[in-house]
């Protein structure tokens, strides 16, 4: 295996390659996209917004500008992360860089486009619910302003040191901040209940094991595929992966066998296909490609990490434009307008069963406060029931029955009714939400299953991505992706390593990306793909004893470390910038 230092010519063809611009093809591809795409979202957002006039230019200045900003962020997003996902197939010659960041970018488009928007909302709720309720204020916008503004800055900056860090932990550190600045800006509360801790712990639990997983998993998947030059050997990977995956994200049995033999057999059929197994394990010689089937395992593993990446990270811009939409105009957004008769029909079904369910619940002494959604609010801050909490939940829930029933369509609801509607809505089904998860109301199963059903007749109403939000995203995930994804691709294949990146290595740290980014992205859990992969690239080094730069990992590992409170700093002080200005 040649040593980096003795084979300077690999540099400096890579070097050459990377300054090839992606040619016709590939720019008559990303323009025909690029072009369609925003014709599709133009007409979408003329046709929602002539509808509900917003009488002055205010808004539509204000929503212009918040848009621009969130689909900054995922632009930046595009060229920070995903090159990660491309530095494999560029470092083995596997394809060119030119043609692999367009592929790249494409299958991130797709991956937005077939998300299911899950994920978004588990960002959301790491919000301040107080600031969730009012988007439409001052406050509101400036904690939009303030995350992703400082989100992007940090992204930035790491991005021109070249250092892998995660756009993920870096949207999770801003969201704190900005709670934290909440909780101390607001008089009259007390301790940090502006951050819902619980939510937060369960995002750091996944971002503080990816570098392990993408390290550890790695390290243990290339060292079973190294001696296998018994082809059946392969197949002891499918254990590796259930017992990993089960640990990790506390998996079915079902689910994580069939996806463990899923990629067993792939690993197989690939690995029966080589000539010379031997040949996996070599770094690439000269500028010459693979052998074919080692080239198209390296190639299938780009696509699913571009993939995964753009149908979950591509997930928390929806989030946050979802409430810059509603903030800005609700009359269109507040509400899924698209939800049927029939939808309501079952809606209302749902409501008399749950009514009947909380009633049977409620504390007859209790006596409710003025404001019913006041009081589930408290709860939802400080995760304790409270003898008027189900009383306040049932008044609720029986007057968005009542609103429902009157107006037969969300269309038809008020414009001066349609956020309050929604925040109604959004304060039951939270509540709902934690009550079944503290294990709280003491309802026996039946009545869990009919309010989970209720509830989602909710959700239904409220936790919604128009198809032009998600084309947006795609689009600026997509061209940020061919953009400016050379620095961290030279980090990834150059400077983790002192060896040159083999097959074999590229191969097995893209496997446990692209597995580990599907399974969180089932379960709706935001994650790293930096983290896991170039922690995966060190993982597969130490296993071939090929040497780690001390160096870089150092660097990674700090801005890993660093990267939540810096973001969290940055956003809380920009919060309390934007919040001061617009009181």
């Amino acid at each position: 295996m040649a040593d980096l230092a003795t084979t300077a010519e690999v540099p400096g063809l890579l070097d050459r390659k990377m300054k090839k611009s992606s040619g016709w093809i590939g720019g008559l591809i990303a323009a025909i996209a690029l072009l369609g795409g925003l014709g599709y979202v133009g007409f979408h957002i003329a046709d929602d917004l002539g509808s509900q006039p917003l009488g002055s230019a205010w808004p539509y200045l204000l929503l212009g500008t918040a848009l621009l900003i969130a689909l900054g962020f995922e632009f930046v997003n595009g060229f920070h992360d995903t090159a990660n996902a491309v530095a494999t197939v560029i470092y083995t010659h596997s394809l060119e860089p030119n043609i692999a960041v367009v592929w790249s970018g494409l299958c991130n488009l797709v991956g937005v486009l077939t998300s299911a928007g899950t994920v978004a909302f588990t960002i959301i709720t790491l919000l301040p619910v107080e600031l969730i309720l009012k988007v439409s204020s001052g406050a509101g916008f400036a904690m939009v302003f303030a995350l992703l503004i400082a989100a992007i800055l940090w992204n930035l900056g790491t991005w021109w040191l070249g250092l892998p860090a995660s756009s993920t932990h870096t949207m999770t550190g801003s969201i704190i901040g900005v709670g934290l600045a909440n909780q101390m800006m607001s008089s009259g509360a007390g301790g940090t209940s502006g951050v819902d801790w619980e939510q937060a712990f369960k995002v750091f639990r996944v971002l503080l094991i990816s570098p392990l997983v993408g390290f550890g998993y790695a390290a243990v998947l290339f060292m079973i595929l190294k001696p296998s030059t018994r082809r059946w050997g392969l197949l002891l990977s499918a254990p590796a992966t259930a017992l990993a995956c089960i640990f990790l994200f506390q998996t079915s049995w079902l689910w994580t066998i069939g996806w463990s033999l899923g990629v067993a057999v792939l690993l197989w059929l690939a690995f029966m296909a080589i000539p010379t197994p031997e040949a996996l394990f070599e770094a690439p010689k000269g500028d010459q490609p693979p052998p074919f089937p080692i080239r198209a395992l390296l190639i299938l593993t780009c696509t699913g990490v571009s993939y995964f990446h753009g149908s979950n990270d591509g997930q928390k811009g929806m989030g946050l434009i979802m409430l810059i939409l509603i903030g800005t105009v609700p009359t269109a957004y507040a509400l899924n307008h698209a939800v049927t008769a029939h939808d309501m029909q079952d809606f209302l079904a749902a409501s008399q069963r749950a009514v009947s369910i909380v009633d049977a619940h409620v504390d007859r002494n209790a006596i409710l406060g003025p404001d019913a959604r006041e009081e589930l609010t408290t709860y939802l801050r400080t995760k304790k029931v409270q003898p008027a909490t189900m009383t306040a939940l049932r008044e609720l829930m029986r007057d968005l029955e009542g609103d429902v029933s009157v107006y037969s369509s969300y269309k038809n609801v008020p414009a001066s009714q349609q956020s309050n509607v929604r925040n109604d809505m959004y304060v039951t089904s939270e509540t709902l939400r934690l009550l079944a998860k503290n294990h709280q109301g003491s309802f026996n199963a039946d009545e869990t299953a009919a309010l989970n059903n209720y509830k989602g007749k909710i959700d239904k109403a409220t936790k919604f991505i128009p198809s032009w939000v998600k084309v947006a995203v795609a689009l600026a995930l997509g061209l940020g992706t061919m953009v400016g994804w050379k620095r961290i691709v030279v980090t990834v294949g150059e400077k983790i390593g002192k060896s040159h990146l083999t097959y074999g290595q590229g191969a097995a740290a893209e496997l446990v990306a692209m597995g580990t980014i599907f399974a969180a992205d089932n379960f709706g859990l935001p994650v790293s793909t930096t983290h896991v992969l170039s922690s995966g690239i060190a993982g597969t080094m130490a296993a071939n004893q090929s040497g780690l730069q001390l160096s870089t990992v150092r660097n990674i590992a700090a801005a890993w470390i660093f990267t939540l409170p810096a973001a969290a700093i940055l956003s809380g002080l920009l919060f309390w910038i934007f919040r001061s200005i617009a009181s």
